[in-house]
């Protein structure tokens, strides 16, 4: 596992599109096992465990997407031989095929993973693993946003959403993080299994991290918006929009449409991408988590305004959708606003 200096070598692919937080917070995190809590507890720096460096197709500086510069360490064919490859988020087009944008990066995965090197994505990195032919017939996770760009793209493809990390591949050396800050549970999770527990839990402590282990479920957004051309079902969605808690809303927009029942459902679930039930709880539930996260209304005041007369109900579906309690959801999300109130 180890270099000729007791390091590990972690190599951090970076092409121009890539999210420089996630960049350069994977190069931090790798930096600091055996070397930072010494300094914490003791005042001298401990021995470096990981070797982390930035490689890309070529070592000339670029601009990340957020307009920050990158310098890489090497290049695809000079950069040391990694045990490691870690393969941060990029700014990719939900949904959108990358399809020959990538030729350099994913063969060099590819000859990286035969040579038994560990690859590890998060959120839209794993756009690559796809690239380089490596997500055949494999569970993979991706930013909930994100899911159509491996689902639509790579045939095979099982992507679990409601993960927040996705082990695939033989001996499971491919590992994926699901999105946004989840960067911080893969950095971890390769610390403790190159390195150990132990020192994976000094980072954490270390960078007062938090592992994420409600998975993407809670951050996720219910509704799936979607463009349409279908006149008749974008006018009943504007409709809802504006009526979701009406009883019987599904009847209500069979009839504003003017269609028969069966056609109508299957129109809206094509423009939707969702029945016109699920739909209805979707928006319904979208409301109730905006109303946990700013109001102080009761969970059964709240069950009401949602359009739900059943308390029970309602707690029972948000938590299948969100995988939280209304009252867990409410105490996890409703903490910036409660630090407001006190300014």
């Amino acid at each position: 596992m180890f270099d000729q200096d007791n390091r590990i070598n972690v190599a951090i692919l970076a092409v121009p599109e890539v999210t420089a937080s996630a960049l350069f917070g994977m190069f931090d995190l790798f930096s600091s096992p055996g070397r930072d809590w010494s300094f914490i507890v003791t005042g001298e720096a401990g021995e470096q465990r990981m070797h982390p460096y930035v490689v890309a197709r070529s070592t000339d500086g670029f601009l990340a997407a957020n307009g920050i510069w990158v310098n890489p360490d090497y290049g695809f064919s000079d950069c040391p031989s990694p045990h490691i490859v870690c393969i941060p988020d990029f700014f990719v087009n939900p949904g959108e095929s990358v399809a020959g944008m990538y030729e350099p990066e994913a063969r060099w995965l590819k000859r990286s993973h035969e040579d038994g090197a560990m690859l590890a994505s998060a959120c839209s990195g794993a756009v690559l693993l796809g690239e380089a032919g490596l997500l055949v017939d494999c569970e993979a996770t991706i930013h909930w946003g994100y899911v159509a760009t491996l689902s639509n793209n790579y045939p095979g493809v099982r992507v679990r959403v409601d993960r927040s990390l996705v082990l695939s591949g033989e001996a499971q050396r491919i590992v994926m993080a699901g999105g946004g800050s989840s960067w911080q549970d893969l950095a971890l999770y390769l610390i403790a299994r190159f390195v150990g527990l132990k020192e994976a839990m000094e980072v954490a402590k270390v960078y007062m991290l938090q592992w994420h282990d409600l998975g993407q479920q809670p951050f996720a957004s219910l509704m799936r918006l979607r463009q349409s051309t279908d006149a008749v079902i974008n006018k009943c969605q504007e409709w809802l929009a504006m009526n979701y808690k009406t009883r019987a809303p599904v009847a209500a927009m069979v009839a504003l449409s003017g269609l028969p029942e069966r056609s109508f459902i299957r129109r809206f679930t094509k423009a939707a991408g969702m029945t016109p039930l699920n739909y209805v709880h979707a928006l319904r539930l979208e409301e109730a988590k905006q109303m946990l996260e700013t109001a102080d209304l009761s969970i059964e005041a709240i069950a009401n305004e949602a359009g739900y007369e059943d308390t029970s109900f309602f707690g029972r579906l948000f938590r299948r959708e969100t995988g939280m309690t209304p009252a867990h959801y409410r105490l996890r999300f409703s903490s910036l606003r409660r630090a407001l109130k006190q300014t």
